[in-house]
């Protein structure tokens, strides 16, 4: 079953991994966490009963309560997306072009990929001296892959 948790505006990301830590350390019997950016100050959880979902989110910060009315799968269609494929097809060492921020046009040595929060740390390669950075995945193009090793 589906319900909805209350948290603070703007800390869903936090929320979510708090929780997703706190599950994994404490073996809870939570299926699914999901924080849609069209819904602003909620999470959505998945485990059998509303009981198993407070006590794994009892003492964490920035959550307020949980809906005791659980949600049907069609009530939140319109948020569920196809899986973002940018992300996926990134690896480390793969050149990149940044198309778009502050270094739009650069090219890019991926250090680093963070697949949970969408996010890369690249080198930038035309820098007189390598500094990371880190980007959002979507604001970048493979221009070549990384050799197979």
């Amino acid at each position: 079953m589906l319900y909805a948790s209350r948290v603070t505006t703007g800390q869903e990301h936090v929320v979510a991994d708090m929780l997703l830590r706190k599950i994994k350390k404490e073996k809870h019997p939570i299926k699914v966490i999901a924080v849609f950016e069209d819904l602003r100050g909620y999470i959505i959880i998945e485990a059998e009963n509303e009981a198993d979902i407070r006590k794994a989110i009892f003492g964490l910060p920035h959550i307020r309560g949980v809906l005791s009315k659980n949600i049907e799968i069609r009530e939140i269609e319109g948020l569920i997306e196809a899986a973002k494929a940018p992300i996926l097809s990134i690896n480390k060492y793969d050149i990149v072009e940044v198309i778009s921020g502050p270094f739009k046009g650069e090219k890019a040595k991926v250090m680093r990929v963070d697949k949970n929060k969408e996010e890369l740390t690249v080198e930038l390669t035309e820098a007189a001296v390598p500094i990371p950075v880190t980007i959002k995945a979507d604001t970048v193009k493979v221009i070549k892959k990384a050799e197979e090793e």
